[in-house]
This record gives structure tokens, C-alpha cells and sequence, in this order.
């Protein structure tokens, strides 16, 4: 009898999610959000200005790379007639020159990268907001990223974007 029981409570709660979810009606999107990103508005001039601030940096790059080399070159020429010291010294600052130029290099990286976040993040941040006003306008479930290979299948999802580019008046 309690063998009975238990499996009668278990089959219940098996059947439940099945019973709950054929009462919800789920309305599923997609998205290409890499699509919408390029028809956003603001995005192009956030390129021109990150590309010209990476110019800069590379500019500076190059300069600093072009003193090593040089300092380098002289050193190469010139280290027979150079005493002990001297020659000492001027490792010591071939040496410091060369971290200097890394130390840069990582800096510049890190600084480009927070740059293109910070010139993306309101773009980035009004398409979300678009699209997340589109699904609760649109009765949306779920809406997957089709652009960020977060949609592994979409037969019986319609797809968002016409709804979200009018949103956003694009």
C-alpha cells in the first residue's frame, strides 16, 4: 500500500509540469543582436572616434619603439669603445626602455578596450531596452540571440527585429 502511494505521488508530480505548462502559452523571438548593433544609430561615429583614439596609440607605440631602436642601434655601434660602466648604464636603460614601451603597450590595450565599452555600452544599452520593450508590448515569452549563437533552433519563433528596428525608428 505505501509502495501504492509513493508511486501514485510521483507520478503526480511528473504529470504537473506537464498539466502547468500546457496552460501557459509560450510566445517565442529571435534576434540577430550583431544585425541590430550595425543599424544602430550612433554606432559609426563610436567607430570613427574609437579608430581615431587607436591611431593615437599606435602612433605613440611606434614612437616609443622607434627610441628603442634606436638607442639600441647606438648602443650596438658603440659598446667596443665603452667602458664597463658605461656599458652597464646603458643596458640598464635599454632595459628600462623596453618595460617602458611594454608597460605601455598593456595600457594602451587595456585603455582601447575600456574606450569601445564605454562608447558602446548606451548603444548597446538602448537596443536591449528596445527589444525588451517590444517583447512585453508583443506578448513574448522568450526571445533568444540569434547573432550570438544563443539559438540553436527557431522553427515556430518569429523573428523580432522589423518589430525592434520601428521601435527604435530605424
Amino acid at each position: 500500500m505505501k509502495k501504492i502511494l509513493i508511486f501514485a505521488c510521483l507520478f503526480g508530480l511528473f504529470l504537473a509540469p506537464t498539466a502547468i505548462s500546457a496552460q501557459t502559452k509560450l510566445k517565442l523571438g529571435y534576434i540577430d543582436s550583431n544585425e541590430l548593433l550595425l543599424a544602430m544609430p550612433g554606432r559609426d561615429s563610436a567607430k570613427t572616434i574609437l579608430e581615431k583614439y587607436a591611431k593615437e596609440l599606435e602612433t605613440q607605440i611606434r614612437s616609443m619603439s622607434a627610441e628603442l631602436e634606436q638607442k639600441y642601434q647606438d648602443y650596438m655601434n658603440n659598446q667596443a669603445n665603452y667602458t664597463d660602466l658605461i656599458k652597464k648604464t646603458k643596458e640598464k636603460e635599454l632595459q628600462d626602455l623596453q618595460t617602458r614601451v611594454q608597460d605601455f603597450q598593456t595600457s594602451a590595450q587595456e585603455d582601447l578596450q575600456k574606450k569601445e565599452q564605454d562608447l558602446l555600452a548606451p548603444i548597446i544599452d538602448k537596443a536591449k531596452k528596445a527589444i525588451d520593450d517590444v517583447a512585453k508590448e508583443n506578448g513574448y515569452t522568450y526571445i533568444f540571440d540569434a547573432g550570438a549563437g544563443f539559438l540553436l533552433f527557431y522553427e515556430g519563433g518569429e523573428n523580432i527585429m522589423p518589430l525592434v528596428k520601428k521601435k527604435l525608428g530605424l
